[in-house]
């Protein structure tokens, strides 16, 4: 920590001498999130190794490259290189590498050249409160210009303006609300959204003069109503999918129950057993008479059997029985299913 205060007050010391005896170039770069950006440092050896690369963040300091060789002792080595002509290279920049870069080449082991090179960060913030973007909300978006010497550069020539996709200057229409401030290079833009806005870019730019340093867009999306199926309806039709299957479910097992207590005490339902089958033997007695013949009657001798032998059904000589009248094919009936026998029994005396 001792080393990087030391660096740190002797770099100031360097920026605050007089031009005698040093020379010194500044440099303003801008970047956004994500971009790749290189670093001048001229008129040095192509070695690199009178070349040292020193970083000045908010309040402290990092050494990250001496005499040409790489310090790994950074968060962000991985990320840095030198080029063929010892400029810094920092791949897939992000917010924290912003700040203050100094470059020094040393001539002759003795005076030292320094080029300072000022990384500017532009970035814009979009809606934080609004969980939904639909016609009619009313956005707000911040674009925010981050530098250690963000205090004074808007002061000296740069500015932050908002355009269109077409490169029109938002100030000019009066359905946007623009509102800047150049002592933190900041600058805001409300609107209330419209129906044709779906999709439609706007840009944050840094210019100087007529020259664009850079920009970064913000693009307007609605909820695509066809992905409201997602998380919208078809959770609610699977809901109610197995509200249904449970209600069926209530309802074919209250009928089974019902259907449990009709049963015998053995828990079989005796017309319904297929192990009992009556076989008929049928006859017509010959009329005795005219009128005979037209009473369509017929007596039927019932057989019963049982597929288990043991069961038995006990048959008393007083139990009435109940002959039925039976109408259909002649011949033996295959299919016995239907055909029932009925005896009831006399109560006891």
């Amino acid at each position: 920590m001792a080393d990087k205060c030391h660096i740190y007050l002797l770099g100031l010391i360097i920026l605050c001498s007089p031009a005698t005896g040093t020379s010194e170039v500044e440099h303003h770069v801008f970047f956004i999130d994500g971009e790749n950006v290189t670093l001048p440092c001229n008129n040095v050896r192509s070695d690199c190794t009178t070349t040292t690369w020193i970083y000045y963040g908010e309040g402290y300091s990092d050494k990250l490259f001496s005499s040409g060789i790489k310090k790994n002792d950074t968060e962000r080595h991985e990320r840095l290189n030198l080029g063929s002509d010892c400029s810094l290279n920092i791949y897939k920049t992000t917010k924290e590498d912003y700040g203050l870069y100094n470059c020094w080449k040393y001539v002759n082991g003795e005076t030292p050249y320094t080029e300072n090179v000022y990384l500017h960060f532009l970035q814009v913030s979009p809606p934080s409160t609004q969980t939904e973007i639909r016609p009619g909300s009313s956005v707000t978006l911040s674009c925010q210009l981050y530098s250690n010497d963000r205090n004074t550069l808007c002061k000296r020539g740069f500015n932050l303006v908002w355009v269109n996709e077409s490169g029109v200057n938002l100030q000019t229409d009066s359905r946007y609300q623009i509102s800047s401030s150049p002592e933190h290079c900041n600058i805001t833009l409300t609107t209330t959204l419209l129906n044709e806005d779906n999709n439609r870019e706007w840009r944050c730019q840094i210019t100087k003069g007529t020259e664009i340093k850079t920009s970064v867009s913000y693009t307007v999306k609605y909820l695509d109503t066809s992905n409201r199926w997602l998380y919208e309806v078809i959770p609610a039709v699977t809901v109610a999918v197995v509200a249904l299957l449970l209600l069926l479910w209530l309802i074919c097992k209250r009928r089974a129950d019902k259907s449990k207590k009709t049963q015998d005490p053995q828990g079989s339902d005796k017309r319904s057993d297929p192990s009992v089958c009556e076989t008929i033997n049928g006859f017509i007695p010959p009329a005795a008479d005219d009128h005979d013949k037209t009473n369509d009657v017929a007596y039927a001798e019932v057989i019963t059997y049982r597929k288990s032998p043991n069961e038995s059904q006990n048959v008393h000589s007083d139990d009435k029985v109940t002959y039925a009248a039976i109408r259909g094919a002649k011949g033996v009936q295959e299919n016995c299913s239907a055909t029932f026998a009925s005896v009831i029994k006399n109560p006891p005396k």
